[in-house]
């Protein structure tokens, strides 16, 4: 088990890394030279492969070597491509223009979500149902622990190091991460389920099972509320005053050790609670915590303030994103995992690039305090698809998770998590 999640933790870690430095870094140092709020909201469209990979995900699922390890032929080479492509971002000059940094960030999100594909995929085969709770805490942790990296740590040294150094210290840790799965041995197994087609049947065939076309309707309602929300967090913070530094301490250091500290807090709580309550009761928690950004935004810049605000929302954010990702997990079926995780994935990330998308109009339009007012409100509203998704489980009218079909009873009593 310790050394699943050890593996588990560094593949994550790598997807993490460019992602931190994309939506955490990237926001601010974009509104620090003068960028609109609107047009820093459009550059989360830049994330788009992270919401179209489902279109490759069968290809991924079906093709690899046998002998090197299914997965891990994937893993392998596009690890590699990450690091070619930040070392060839090291040398472009920023102040030449941003077109080249925004071409190489959609060529790092293009190889890292089709890298997610196998790892997901890799994640679901060796992660038995009960595993799955902590398995998700660690997914979570070393995503927020590489978005901690590259999102803070980068953001607080980033002036000192400067552009060239920064980025060729992302990839020389996406080489170290690439060392664990480098040494693994991936385990030879005949796929249960149906086998991987590279034809679209695969992707109907999953939309057809009942239920799922609702259940990807909560997926997508989920989060939304709070990626309305932290979407102009970092262009807040550069009109309040901070300057970069003081953002990397804040939420990329700050604010991603509480997000790990939540994420392995709501690993650990999954089970004992029940899935659906736990997503439920984490849900409201983070509902209030995004509102509770509207108070940063009175009277002047308090410091103290912001870092309790920014170290509950994120340490919440964690909990509710690990209850959501387990679901997606046993939603998945053997020998289909990855490409069913990665359309699951795929609507979590559409829903969340498009209202990341609308965030710069929204705070531009009605103002930062009632932009977080909003936001939490959209949280609350935003678990009623959960609510009617769980009905209908109870009712019996949807057979989503795979434990609803599993003979052995699998997961008893999940349905009934919220009763």
């Amino acid at each position: 088990m310790v050394r699943k999640l050890g593996l588990l933790t560094s593949l994550y870690l790598a997807q993490g890394l460019p992602y931190g430095f994309f939506t955490q870094a990237l926001p601010a140092m974009l509104r620090q030279q003068g960028l609109s709020l609107e047009k820093i909201g459009l550059a989360s469209l830049l994330a788009l492969p992270w919401g179209l990979k489902f279109l490759w995900a069968p290809a991924v699922d079906r093709l690899g070597s046998e002998r090197i390890g299914r997965r891990r032929s994937w893993i392998l080479p596009l690890q590699g491509l990450a690091i070619v492509v930040l070392i060839l971002l090291s040398g472009v000059d920023p102040s030449a223009g941003l077109t080249p940094i925004l071409v190489g960030v959609y060529a790092l999100n293009l190889v890292a979500a089709t890298q997610d594909i196998a790892t997901d995929g890799l994640a679901v085969s060796i992660l038995s149902h009960d595993e799955r709770g902590l398995g998700n805490g660690i997914q979570v942790a070393g995503y927020r622990l590489g978005m901690i990296i590259g999102g803070g740590v980068l953001l607080i040294v980033f002036e000192r190091l400067g552009w060239t150094n920064v980025f060729l210290l992302m990839a020389a840790v996406i080489f170290l991460t690439t060392l664990p799965i480098a040494a693994y041995r991936e385990p030879r197994a005949a796929p249960a389920g149906p086998k991987p087609s590279l034809g679209r049947a695969v992707i109907v065939d999953f939309l057809g099972r009942p239920g799922m076309l609702r259940w990807l309707g909560v997926i997508a309602a989920l989060k939304a509320g709070e990626h309305l929300a932290t979407a102009m967090l970092r262009p807040f913070f550069i009109d309040r005053g901070l300057d970069l530094e003081a953002i990397g301490w804040l939420t990329g250091t700050a604010g991603f050790i509480a997000g790990l500290a939540g994420a392995m807090a709501g690993g650990a709580l999954v089970r004992p609670l029940g899935r659906y309550r736990a997503l439920m009761i984490f849900g409201v928690l983070e509902a209030l915590a995004v509102a509770a950004y509207a108070l940063a935004t009175l009277g002047p810049l308090n410091l103290e303030l912001l870092y309790g605000l920014c170290i509950a929302e994120h340490f919440v954010g964690g909990m509710v994103t690990v209850s959501l990702f387990t679901l997606m997990m046993d939603a998945c079926r053997k020998g289909m995992a990855g490409t069913e995780y990665t359309i699951q994935a795929s609507v979590y990330v559409l829903a969340a690039g498009a209202v990341s998308g609308l965030s710069g109009f929204v705070a531009a339009s009605i103002g930062y305090t009632w932009h977080f007012i909003v936001s939490g409100v959209a949280c609350l509203l935003m678990l009623i698809p959960l609510i009617l998704h769980v009905a209908a489980e109870q009712a019996g009218a949807s057979k989503v998770m795979a434990w609803t079909e599993e003979p052995e009873g699998a997961g008893e009593g999940e349905v009934a998590a919220l009763t």
